[in-house]
């Protein structure tokens, strides 16, 4: 999660949290206008007029519904709405959307984001002088490839994530390449125009539900001036990522084999954006549950989420730092959440999401210095809150009914530096990259995951010259036979790239043991069928010896940096690992 599961091995925004959102009524404050947004939720049940009833006998305006779970989008001038909401008996919890505020006297507004988990940090920022990283070798990477078959791509010597699992031109590809399956991205878009997505890329169902926001309540750049965009809109395309995260999932679950750059797991797979993130990395719910409901009407067979809910790494319902508001509103973000992912889970879509890049157990008693990570009012910053209690408090969704999570594993099969993990927890582990999975503990990208990077991302992050060539060491240019068709290729690490992988198989088999759908179009196996298989067909994984692991990473500057882990569990089932390691050529190979 990049900042929700996906650590960015390269990558200036972490993306795995999501924060309350709808639609934004204007771009001033709340207090300018008087008006607040909130995410309101109804008891289950509710008709759409007791609904609007509701809402405007406590002081609100209905925006929008999302009659599917049970969610509108209001809006209201009076302070006292989320009180009177509660004293409606049509109303199950109310959850206070994001303020768009005004450009502080003086700042820029091409700033950058600010939404960055702490331990999703990015590696590019080790990367040192300019200079030193465009002295590197780039195109012919550091490749760990054992060869390939002459079908493969030109990349796939670069691709050992792909060997490790046998999504290969002699492994998984020879039986299952997931032709009919459509696997759906929830995550800050996709680049369609891009040459490794594109031949997959369904244009017409693709949706984005989101809405640029330049600043939050206390005028920080979260995604800059609308007019910054390339399109100049706050409303992007459905075919637009202006962060790179999502493509680089969507590359890793479909890209083609078309002679160009890598190959995916599922390369004859459609790839829909379901864009539910922020050009910054944020994730807010509505668009969370817009996504996942459109989803489960539209036929798509599989979700990748790398992310969590923003603002809330995780969701308390009674921890006293928390104030009565905000347990109620985070109480709103679990059940709103899980109603979404049981009503996706329940028209036949499986659901995959990363375990998260915070080094942690979730199974035991954690804190939170994170949260509430966007500012909704001025003034409002994160604060610790310790003694996270695992039974009362949830991170969404990867900690959801129904959930496949994901944790990361390195070149040598040891679980990410990272990734979360906890017994009980991680469904299965996947490769995501560890940058210091290396002999010497120190950083290789090429340890990476590499997978499409937008050329626009590429060349606002400074990855490529005016003349479109490389000139850093975390990205790679591919070009067809004929030298044409050139794209782009980044590494990253993170639960983010983890999950992809997972979803990736599990398209694979929906492509092999489903059945076409011709009610919803694409394949339909149950997802509780598709996560059997994914666990049966991963590759068993015993912990550590001794279980307490300690890491040791040496960073560009010579810092020594340790930490100790404690894997759970057995062979067949643990905290590190979870039922295996997936694996492409075991779960469809005949």
């Amino acid at each position: 999660m990049r900042r929700a599961g996906g650590m960015a091995a390269a990558s200036a925004a972490a993306l795995v949290l999501t924060t309350l959102v709808a639609t934004p009524v204007s771009a001033t404050t709340g207090e300018e206008t008087g008006e607040r947004e909130f995410v309101v939720l109804f008891a289950e049940g509710t008709s759409e007029a007791d609904a609007k009833a509701a809402v405007e006998a406590a002081g609100g305006t209905v925006v929008s519904q999302n009659t599917d779970v049970g969610v509108a989008t209001v809006t209201t001038a009076d302070a006292g709405f989320a009180e009177a909401a509660a004293q409606q008996g049509a109303i199950e919890g109310t959850a206070q959307n994001r303020v768009i505020a005004d450009i502080p006297e003086g700042q820029k507004a091409n700033g950058e984001a600010q939404k960055q988990d702490a331990a999703e940090q990015d590696v590019r920022v080790e990367a040192g002088s300019a200079a030193d990283a465009a002295g590197q070798a780039v195109a012919g990477g550091n490749g760990r490839g054992k060869g390939h078959s002459p079908a493969a791509d030109p990349l796939a010597p670069l691709q050992w994530d792909m060997q490790a699992i046998g999504a290969t031109a002699d492994g998984s590809y020879r039986y299952e390449q997931g032709k009919g399956v459509v696997v759906g991205i929830l995550d800050t878009g996709v680049d369609g125009s891009h040459p490794d997505i594109a031949p997959n890329f369904d244009a017409e169902r693709s949706r984005n539900f989101t809405v640029d926001i330049p600043f939050d309540a206390n005028g920080v750049v979260v995604d800059g001036a609308c007019e910054e965009d390339p399109d100049g809109s706050c409303e992007d395309a459905a075919d637009v990522d202006e962060n790179g995260h999502g493509t680089h999932v969507a590359s890793t679950i479909a890209s083609p084999l078309n002679g160009v750059g890598i190959g995916g797991i599922a390369p004859e797979a459609t790839i829909v954006n379901l864009r539910a993130g922020q050009d910054s990395g944020y994730f807010f719910l509505q668009p969370s549950l817009d996504a996942l409901t459109y989803a489960g009407k539209t036929g798509v067979d599989v979700v990748n989420m790398s992310y969590y809910v923003d603002p809330w790494l995780f969701n308390c319902t009674n921890h006293p730092a928390d104030s009565p508001a905000d347990q109620q509103e985070q109480q709103t973000v679990i059940t709103a959440m899980q109603r979404a992912l049981d009503f996706a889970r329940v028209r036949g879509v499986t659901l995959v999401a990363a375990a998260g890049n915070g080094a942690t157990d979730y199974t035991k008693v954690i804190s939170d210095a994170s949260s509430p990570d966007f500012a909704d009012v001025p003034g409002e910053v994160a604060y610790t809150r310790d003694l996270l209690d695992p039974a009362s408090c949830t991170s969404m969704p990867s900690e959801g009914e129904g959930v496949i999570t994901v944790s990361s594993t390195g070149p040598s099969a040891r679980k990410a530096y990272y990734s979360d993990y906890g017994n009980g927890y991680v469904d299965v582990a996947a490769p995501g990259g560890d940058v210091y999975d290396t002999s010497a503990g120190t950083r290789d990208y090429g340890a990476g995951i590499l997978a499409a990077y937008p050329a626009v991302v590429a060349e606002a992050e400074g990855a490529i010259d005016e003349n479109g060539e490389v000139v850093v060491p975390w990205a790679v240019r591919s070009c067809d036979a004929n030298g044409e068709n050139c794209a782009y290729y980044q590494y990253l690490q993170g639960t983010s790239m983890a999950s992809p992988h997972a979803a990736g198989v599990s398209a694979l088999i929906v492509g092999k043991y489903g059945v076409k759908d011709f009610l919803r179009g694409g394949t339909y196996l149950p997802p509780v069928l598709t996560k059997a298989r994914l666990e049966q067909s991963a590759v068993d994984t015993a912990c550590p010896t001794p279980a307490d692991f300690t890491y040791t990473r040496t960073l560009p500057n010579g810092q020594v940096v340790t930490a100790t882990h404690t894997c759970e569990g057995s062979t067949g089932s643990n905290g590190f690992y979870g039922k295996g390691i997936v694996n492409a050529l075991k779960a469809v190979g005949r």
